[in-house]
């Protein structure tokens, strides 16, 4: 009976915890369709006397609208992609692993699983990265998030104001909301600022509209600061083909730390994130390379990396496998 309550009880708080982590996509949703309001509205179309300049304002304003929810909707709902099935413990090596009572014939036995993957990062202690809660070994640059309660390819970190993971999947996205919501608020700000003046000096009359034009300079100043800095700390990590967790956990391979591992070089670092095709890179559409299982290294020239050579990485094959990665281990 008691056992009964505290199952029901937990569900009930992880019931509440789910609903409660929407709330500031909530808080972000209705800021956004108040400045709609505001703008369209309020400054357009009735604040605004000049017909040209409203139709100008109004088509810029909604370009930038659609881009910025656009990307948006895809941070908040491409689904954070876990490990594949080579990945997982067996049923006999989960049954080997959790039966051995040695700690160090349990680290040998990764060790061994270990050579048949695509894995180079170790923990600090330089043993295999493996999550006892998803019994998996950690792919490079994985992470396990206990908020969505799973691994996540390459993740950076998990953002309230999307209720999402930010990791392989939709990291692009990410980052394409972050320059659109900069552009959004500096354009709303500059188009409004010269009403605001207005409005100030007592050139145009005290009505309804005076308050929301007012509102709207102040609210997107204040999300600009914030936003651009964010965003300038994003693209900073980019160039550096770094997640938030490696900036500041340097990353351990094989070899030892190095906390510029990824660092392909500029161009190619802004590839891994947006893809070769420059003609993709403003549009939230997937063009991240590879399956964010593996990663180019530095350390790794291109005859010994499969990615960087253009190879077919990893193929099914354990026997190639070992023998691939014996002469990279």
């Amino acid at each position: 009976m008691r056992r009964g309550w505290k199952m029901a009880l937990s569900g009930g708080l992880r019931c509440c915890r789910r609903v409660l982590s929407w709330v500031p996509v909530l808080v972000i949703v209705l800021v956004v369709l108040w400045s709609y309001y505001a703008y369209v509205f309020e400054l357009c179309l009735v604040t605004v006397l000049s017909p040209a300049e409203k139709v100008i304002y109004l088509i810029l304003y909604h370009a930038i609208f659609v881009f910025f929810t656009w990307t948006y909707w895809k941070s908040i709902f491409t689904l954070p992609q876990q490990p594949n099935q080579k990945f997982h413990l067996s049923y006999t090596d989960k049954e080997r692993y959790e039966n051995e009572e040695r700690p160090e014939v349990q680290k040998q036995m990764l060790v061994d699983m270990a050579k048949k993957l695509p894995v180079y990062t170790r923990t600090g202690s330089g043993a295999v990265r493996f999550c006892d809660r998803c019994n998996l070994i950690k792919p490079d640059r994985c992470h396990h998030c206990s908020v969505c309660a799973m691994c996540v390819l390459k993740m950076d970190h998990h953002c309230p104001w999307v209720n999402n993971c930010i990791g392989f999947s939709n990291y692009k996205f990410f980052l394409q909301f972050l320059a659109y919501s900069v552009l959004y608020c500096l354009y709303i700000a500059t188009t409004v600022f010269s009403y605001f003046i207005k409005y100030w000096r007592g050139e145009l009359p005290s009505v309804r509209s005076k308050f929301h034009v007012l509102f709207l300079l102040f609210v997107a100043c204040m999300f600009f600061v914030s936003l651009v800095i964010l965003f300038g700390y994003h693209c900073w990590l980019v160039s550096r083909n770094k997640t938030t967790l490696e900036a500041f956990c340097t990353p351990v391979f094989t070899s030892g730390p190095e906390k510029n591992g990824f660092n392909l070089g500029f161009i190619k670092n802004i590839q891994q994130v947006f893809g070769d095709k420059k003609k993709f890179w403003l549009i939230p559409i997937g063009s991240s390379p590879g399956d964010g299982h593996s990663f180019p290294m530095r350390s790794m020239n291109e005859s010994q990396n499969p990615l960087l050579a253009n190879e077919e990485p990893w193929e099914d094959n354990e026997d190639d496998n070992q023998g691939k990665l014996g002469q990279r281990l």
